[in-house]
Order: structure tokens, then sequence, then C-alpha cells
């Protein structure tokens, strides 16, 4: 009866952020999108948005399709059942964040047209944003519980996991529980991998072409209509900055919670525990504290969107939605751990749960700090309020070179407290509630993910209403507000990529650590040993693997810009009114350009992801694939954090530099000049490269736990005695 009631309450979450989503939503639509002008420039964004994205989506359904088809032969219908739950959550909450965002941004602008105040800009923004965050968490929580529901209840897996009743496939490999979810987390993986790689090269070739010829060669400003990417750009800020960011955050919040009840069931049919109850328990945990999170993040934007007034200082507002939903999720968490563990302390032997039964509370309360810790670390060095951003701009007064080199090296020195951040988590968590702990510190740190989604998608929907105001050619007031707003929107994303990389560094080592018990023997030591000459070749290719992985990232926006930047050239030089604006510049030609090549260029690294560590498992085993996660793991949380805040910190001090922070260097100086070059040199790190890279670890870590039972038995080097 407990287990329904609980369940009860994740329903009633999912299903409440769901109608609050709709709500603001709709609220959202019956504002006024202000002139006729204002409301075709909204029009041509949303179709481009709209276009892409079903082009887009019919490439993955194919491979999609192909995977489910494969997980239906190889593991079990129920996980090919649950890839497909997963596909469906993952790409509806980025095709509803997309249909807002494009309907948002003009209302933004017509806002702050019509008030001309900030506080009420940012409300209608944060609305919007709203609606991406509540989906985003209400989706894949319904999701989750359907698969608790059908499989693991109705399907009686959860039953058989208790009975110690290995479920076996036609091949005579695992297909229980375990697999039925790791499939849930694929398909949302999966979709987030090609929405973001896709919409990242997408959103950054359009962004680069606009730049390089636009602002630095004619001098005209950002979002001007005369320059023939600037649709483009403002297409591409949906699908990538938002689409994009839907499914990859949906995947990150899935892969948190998941990794906590495969775990419980893996230490539970390893011997690590052996009450029944206990297990149950254990599984339920991550799923009603992420739906507590989501009840919070309800009442923290709610407490925003429902103030009379909100101030002019943006960053305030957003915080303190962040806070409250926060607190809230703190408090409800203490409950729901005391209420679920209490009585337990007998049954808790061999889970080091030094703190009785708020142990799993305490370790997400780590995450919590720590995900809010990392936020803060990543405001310092992004921000242009303060010294790291301000001496890039000032660096930018001796030319691009300088602007470049302070930028790179802002973005390298921002990885180590985000690091040691982590490693206390880490650590803490398992201090407190042993490798348990681990994967509820994961949780913790996106538990509260509704509300850090709506506030890091305010941010592109900002961008977009300062372009549409820049279009329609109103007053600079109006774009004055907007850029405020976006300048903020900077730094709130990249926060949101510094919750990405932390939560997907911990929730691979969760994923790690069930990787481990599904090859290992009953009662070995869980130990992974870098002695072995295979783990440690395996650490050393993984480590590699983020930066081919990035390096074609880059080459492929390079590709794509390469091509944009020679469209926007001919368009200025063959149409001879565009400058003097006699004439139209041809936007749909640029559109297009940009949709090719990111729907081609997207395609190799999206599959080498996927199949890499399944091709190592069948050549090297088990271990090699296990130092693989480790090197790779290491590897990209270092890639991630610097380009983010590089890319961010080179964006901020181009911002600076235009609101007239630098003395004597307004916009069309040189010095605006060369951090336009490094805010075009950090566009591809912070928009494409930093966001797929999280999901790149989380992606290789599920399908190494899926396939584990194959390759592990069955390899290349063990047929021939190598291993």
């Amino acid at each position: 009866m407990q287990s329904e009631l609980l369940l009860i309450i994740v329903g009633a979450a999912g299903i409440l952020a769901c109608a609050y989503a709709l709500f603001n939503y709709l609220s959202v639509r019956k504002l006024e999108e202000g002139t006729e002008k204002m409301s075709d420039i909204a029009g041509s964004i949303r179709t481009g948005a709209d276009t892409f994205i079903k082009y887009e989506l019919k490439i993955v359904g194919i491979i999609c399709a192909v995977i489910a088809a494969v997980l239906g032969a190889v593991i079990s219908w129920q996980t090919m059942l649950a890839f497909i739950i997963g596909c469906a959550m993952s790409a509806s909450a980025g095709w509803a964040g997309l249909k807002i965002a494009t309907y948002a941004n003009v209302r933004v602008t017509n806002t702050a047209r019509t008030s001309g105040d900030l506080g009420k800009t940012l409300k209608v923004a944060l609305k919007g944003g709203s609606v991406m965050g509540l989906c985003v968490a209400g989706f894949a929580l319904i999701g989750a519980l359907a698969v608790y529901l059908i499989f693991g209840m109705a399907g009686g897996q959860i039953s058989n996991v208790a009975a110690h009743v290995e479920e076996h496939n036609w091949l005579g490999l695992s297909a229980g529980f375990t697999m039925t979810l790791s499939g849930y987390a694929l398909g949302c993986s999966v979709i987030a991998l090609f929405n973001r790689v896709g919409g990242g090269i997408y959103t950054k070739a359009a962004d680069m072409g606009a730049d390089l010829v636009g602002k630095t060669e004619e001098h005209i400003p950002e979002d001007d209509p005369r320059n023939p990417a600037t649709i483009a750009d403002n297409v591409g800020d949906n699908v990538g900055d938002v689409a994009g960011l839907g499914s990859d955050l949906l995947e990150s919040y899935v892969g948190a919670i998941l990794s906590g009840v495969i775990l419980a069931c893996e230490q539970f049919l390893h011997g690590v525990y052996a009450s029944e109850e206990l297990l149950t328990k254990l599984m339920l945990f991550p799923v009603i504290f992420a739906a507590c999170g989501l009840i919070g993040c309800v009442g923290g934007i709610a407490f925003i969107l429902l103030k009379p007034k909100l101030s002019d200082k943006p960053h305030r507002e957003l915080n303190a939605a962040t806070w409250i939903s926060a607190g809230i999720t703190v408090v409800f968490g203490v409950i729901l751990s005391y209420f679920l563990f209490r009585g337990e302390s007998e049954s808790f032997e061999g889970l080091s749960f030094r703190a009785g039964a708020f142990s799993p509370w305490l370790a997400a309360v780590l995450g919590i700090v720590a995900g809010i810790a990392i936020g803060f670390i990543a405001e310092y060095y992004t921000s242009y309020d303060f010294k790291p951003t301000k001496r890039i701009a000032e660096a930018s007064k001796e030319g691009p070179a300088l602007t470049v080199t302070q930028g790179m090296a802002n973005g390298m020195i921002s990885c180590m407290l985000p690091v040691v951040v982590l490693a206390l988590s880490l650590f803490g968590s398992y201090a407190l509630a042993g490798y348990y702990g681990i994967s509820c510190v994961a949780m913790g740190m996106l538990s509260f993910v509704a509300a850090t989604v709506s506030v890091d998608t305010y941010g592109p929907i900002s961008d977009n209403a300062g372009g549409i105001a820049e279009m329609s050619g109103l007053d600079s007031g109006v774009r004055a507000i907007t850029d405020k707003l976006d300048s903020v929107g900077n730094t709130t994303a990249a926060i949101g990529k510094g919750f990405c990389i932390g939560s997907a560094a911990l929730a691979a080592t969760s994923l790690m650590i069930s990787y481990l018990y599904g090859y290992l023997p009953e009662g070995e030591e869980l130990i992974l040993n870098f002695v072995n000459p295979l783990t440690l070749c395996g650490a050393l290719v993984g480590a590699a693997l983020p930066f081919m992985f990035s390096g074609m990232l880059i080459e492929a926006v390079a590709k794509a810009a390469r091509k944009m930047v020679d469209e926007v050239r001919r368009q200025f030089r063959e149409i001879k009114g565009i400058l003097t604006g006699e004439e139209k510049p041809d936007y749909k030609k640029c559109i297009e350009i940009s949709s090719r090549g990111a729907l081609k260029e997207m395609r190799l690294p999206c599959i080498i992801s996927i199949l890499f560590p399944l091709v190592t498992g069948f050549i090297f085993g088990a271990e090699f694939v296990g130092g693989l996660l480790i090197g790779a793991t290491i590897s990209a949380i270092m890639l991630a954090l610097y380009t983010g805040n590089a890319g961010g910190a080179w964006d901020n001090a181009k911002k600076y530099i235009e609101s007239g922070g630098l003395e004597g260097h307004g916009k069309h100086s040189p010095a605006h000049d060369a951090a336009v070059v490094g805010d075009t040199v950090g566009d591809p790190l912070k928009d494409t490269v930093g966001p797929s890279l999280d999901i790149l670890i989380k992606i290789m870590s599920t399908i190494s736990l899926v396939a584990v039972a194959i390759f592990s038995e069955y390899n290349l080097f063990g047929l021939l005695g190598l291993s």
C-alpha cells in the first residue's frame, strides 16, 4: 500500500507540472505579437525551426528504429518498448520547448516595446522558459513511472528481482528490470545526442556566418535585417539552445534518477543487502525524491511568476526561483527519507548508511549544494560583473589574438573549482551512504531541474527577442531591455551546462558501479584493476575519445559555417540593394545551408559515440571498456567545463563592450571587433562541444551497461586467450 501511495505522488507531480506548463503556454499565446513586421519575422523563425526539427526527427527515427529492433532481438521486448518510450519522452520535451520558444520570443519583444519595463519583459521570458522546464521534468517522470508500472509491477520484473529470479532471453543473457530501465535511459540519450549535436551544428554555423561577415566585415549591427544569415541565426537559437537543451537535460535527469534504481537492484542481486522491503524502498526513493523536487519547482516558478511586480535585476529574480525550488526540495526530501527508511536500521548492514534513515537524503542534499556551488563558480567565470570576463574585454584592446588567449586561460583555470566540488560531493556521498549515495548525489543535483531548465531556456528566448527587435527596426530602448536579459541568459546557460556535466559525471560513476556488477562474479570484490594493461589501455583511449569527438564537432561547425560565410558574401556582392535596404536578402537560402550542413555533419559523431563502446567491447572485453569509461568521463568533464566557461566568457566580454563597460571602446571599435572574433571562436565550444560531452559519457555508460553481459563473455581477445 505504501508503494502505491508513493507512486501516486509521482504521477500527481508529473501531471501537475504538465498542467502548469500548459497553463503558462496558453497565457503566453494570449499575448499580442506586436506589429505586422514583428509577426512576419517571428513566423519565419517558427517555420524554419519546425522544418529543421521535422527533418532531423525523421533521420533520428530511422536510427532509433534500428536500435529498437536490435534491442528487441538481442535483449528483450521489454527493453525495446522502454527504449521507444524514452525516445518519445525526450523528443516530446524538445518539441514542446521549441513550440513555446518560437511563440514567446516575439511576445517578449512586444512586452519590452509596449511597457518599457524590464521586470514585465522578464516575466514573459521566464513564463515561456517555464513551459520547457516543467515539460522536461514532467515528461521524464511520467515516462519513468510508465516503465515502472507496466514492466516493473504489472509485468512482474520487480517481484522477480526480489525473488532472485534471473530473467534470461533466448541467448541466455540477462533481460530483467535493470535492462528495461537501461533501455528507457538509452532512448532518452539517443534523442538527446542527435538533438544536441544537430542543433548545435545548425545554430553555430548560422551564428558564425552572421557574425564573421555582417558584424566583422560589413560592420552592421547584430541581427540586422540586411544580414542574410540573421533569420537562420535566430532559428538556430531554438533548435540548438531550446530543443537540444530540453532533450539533453531530460536525458541527464533520467540518467541521474535511474542510476540509483539500477544500482539498488544490482546491490540486492549481489547480496550487498538482503531485505526485500528495503529493495522496494531504495528503488522508490530516487523517483519519489525527483517528484518532490518537481513539486518544489512548481512552487518556486509560481512564486516568481505570480509576484505583482518583478525587479529590474533579472539575475536576482532567476536566482530566487532556483533557491526556492531547491529549498522546498530539501524539506520534502527529509520528510520522504524519514517516512521511507525509519525502522530499517537493521537492514542497512552492507550499504554503509552512516546516518541511518537520513543517509540517502543527506547525499542528495550534497548534490543540491554541489549544483548550486558549481552554478556560482560558472557565474563568476562567465558573468561580466566579475573580473575574469572583464579581463577578456580589456585584452580585446590589444587585438583578437590576446582576446582568444585570455579567454582560453580563463576557461582552463575555471575547471579546477568545479572539479574540487564534484570530488568532495562524490567522496562525501560515498562516506554517508556508500555506493548508493553516489547515485543520490547525482539525483539531488538535478532534482530541481525544472527550475534550472526554465531559467536556462529563458536565455535563447530573450536572445531571439533582441533579434526580432533589431530586425523590426524598434527603438534602442527595446533592444537595451532584451540585451540585458540576453546577457544574464549567457550566464544562466553556463550555469546550466555546469549542472549538466556535474550530474553526468556523478551519474556515469553510478552507472559504472552497476557496470562492474554486471560482469563480475557474485561475491568478488568490486574493483576495476588499473594495473591490468587492457584497463589502462582503455583509459588512455577513453581520455582521447572526447577530444576526437569535440574535434569532429568543431570541424562540422566550421564546414557548415564556411558555406554560410560564402553565401552571405555572395548575397552582399551580387544583390546590390541589400546594404542600402532597397532589397531583401534571401533568408531561406541560408536556412537551407544550415539545415543541410547540420543534418549531414551530425551523423558520424553520433554514430561513433554509440558504436565505440560496443565495438571495443566485442574486441577487447569488459576490462578495456571499464577503463574506456573512466578515461572518457574524466577527460569529458574537463573539456566540457573549459569549453562552456570559456565560450560564455567570450560572449559576455563582447556584450560588456557593447554595453559601454569598456570606456572609449564601444560597438564597431577595434576592441569590439576583437571581442566578436573571441565570441565566434567560443560559439562552437560553448553551444556545440560542451553540451554534447555530457551526453557522450552517459550514452557510452548506458550502452556499456546494456551490452556488458554479452561482450564480457564473447569478445575476440577472450577467444584468443589474450585477456
